[in-house]
């Protein structure tokens, strides 16, 4: 249970967190990679159609390539989820929570630091931490908090224990 992190406060429902079955959430982000790709607010359409021509300048420019087999993928996602470093969006949460209109704060309770407040338009932005090399954040976790920007990604703040939107 000391795993467990609670999202409460001025919301319209209280949700508790459990960091340890964050590894099988499709929503997971690749820690090691996520700070230095670029962040474009471009629409999915948009995306889709650089993906279909990158596709299709490889395939002139190559020939046909076939994909891996099923299997093999397999192979390399499970090793992947095995020795990864991953964390999380915190937006979902707050949006599963559903803040009151006023509500404006986010505090986040640590046993090191105590308290930390954030306005709750830049904690959408919140990446929480909860895998290093394919270990949970045991001694320093259970989550380390990443800003979005990535402007503490060698300094998380690290043993949280709660957090609140006030």
């Amino acid at each position: 249970m000391e795993n467990i992190i609670l999202l409460s406060g001025n919301v319209k429902y209280a949700i508790t967190l459990d960091p340890g079955v964050w590894i099988f959430d499709d929503r997971r982000v690749d820690l090691l990679s996520y700070f230095e790709s670029e962040k474009n607010s471009s629409d999915g359409l948009e995306e889709y159609t650089r993906s279909i021509s990158k596709h299709w300048d490889r395939e002139i420019m190559e020939g046909a390539v076939f994909p891996p087999t099923l299997k093999t993928e397999k192979k390399f996602e499970k090793e992947k989820v095995l020795n990864g470093t991953f964390g999380i969006p915190l937006a979902p949460f707050i949006k599963n929570a559903e803040p009151n209109e006023n509500a404006t704060t986010l505090i986040i309770y640590c046993e090191d630091e105590g308290e930390i407040s954030l306005p709750l338009r830049d904690a959408t932005k919140i990446i929480l931490g909860f895998s290093i090399n394919g270990k949970p954040l045991k001694e320093d976790g259970p989550v380390h908090v990443y800003f979005g920007d990535g402007s503490n990604k060698h300094q998380p703040i690290k043993k949280v224990k709660a957090f609140k939107i006030q």
